[in-house]
């Protein structure tokens, strides 16, 4: 995360009933990663929204986001080139017609970065989310959701060096988790994922579940969820063989399941 930036702070508002929220404050740190689970419409996108936009009690939760413990100044509020969070979702598409390196670099360009080797690093960082490979002359407007995720996600980490980087359900969207998160912990960055997949919200440190518009809890991972993390892992890579094995054409039967 940058220096800038020690800690994200959420501090409470109102839920859908006007009641306060059951909680204190919830802190992102560098190297973290929280994921956020609920049915829907139980308000998840309402906090991730106050956290992109840096809530002032100026939403309808309520809520305030602080930046190291006090409000964040107009500029990070305001300008995109400072803004320290970037929300990606499965809609997010650029309809830049230019090639995957044009794009790169005409970021580069708008954020004054000299350092060599950034956008084929950034190509090279996508292509470790995603197992469609990225080929730096292909159109962005071409690109699968996979690969548009992968690449926005790469570009948040290395170009635009953002701190805190949100996922909002692209679970399905033909990412790799699991390096996502390893990756971001390694670069320093807040990672938070809203999410209904198991594993993902296992894998995260912390999760904070959601009801009613509100936060009813937040919960550490710990040493029991460790290995039901292990168990749901292996179920996992046995769904994404036989995903790919129903992708490749082939019949599926009872057999399957007892290798």
């Amino acid at each position: 995360m940058d220096p800038e930036i020690a800690e994200i702070t959420v501090l409470p508002g109102k839920d859908k009933n006007g009641g306060t929220e059951h909680f204190e404050r919830i802190v992102i740190r560098p190297g973290e990663t929280l994921s956020i689970v609920g049915p829907t419409g139980s308000g998840k996108s309402a906090l991730i929204n106050d956290i992109e936009l840096f809530a002032s009690n100026d939403t309808v939760t309520g809520r305030t986001v602080l930046v190291n413990g006090t409000v964040p100044p107009e500029e990070i509020v305001r300008d995109p080139a400072k803004k320290p969070v970037a929300l990606i979702t499965q809609g997010t598409k650029c309809l830049a017609d230019l090639a995957v390196r044009e794009f790169l670099e005409m970021h580069v360009r708008s954020r004054k970065i000299v350092r060599k080797g950034i956008v084929e690093e950034t190509i090279a960082l996508a292509n470790e989310f995603t197992g469609e490979k990225i080929a730096a002359d292909a159109r962005v407007a071409s690109l699968s959701g996979g690969q548009t995720r992968s690449l926005m996600v790469a570009d948040a980490v290395t170009i635009g060096n953002t701190p805190i980087i949100i996922l909002d359900e692209i679970e399905n969207a033909g990412i790799f988790r699991d390096r996502v998160i390893e990756v971001l912990k390694a670069y320093k960055k807040a990672l938070v994922f809203v999410t209904h997949d198991p594993l993902v919200a296992l894998m995260c440190d912390r999760r904070i579940v959601m009801c009613n518009g509100t936060v009813v809890r937040v919960i550490e991972r710990c040493g029991e969820e460790d290995r039901a993390l292990e168990a749901i892992r292996k179920m996992d890579g046995l769904l994404c063989a036989l995903r790919e094995r129903i992708r490749a054409g082939e019949s599926i039967t009872e057999a399957v399941f007892a290798v």
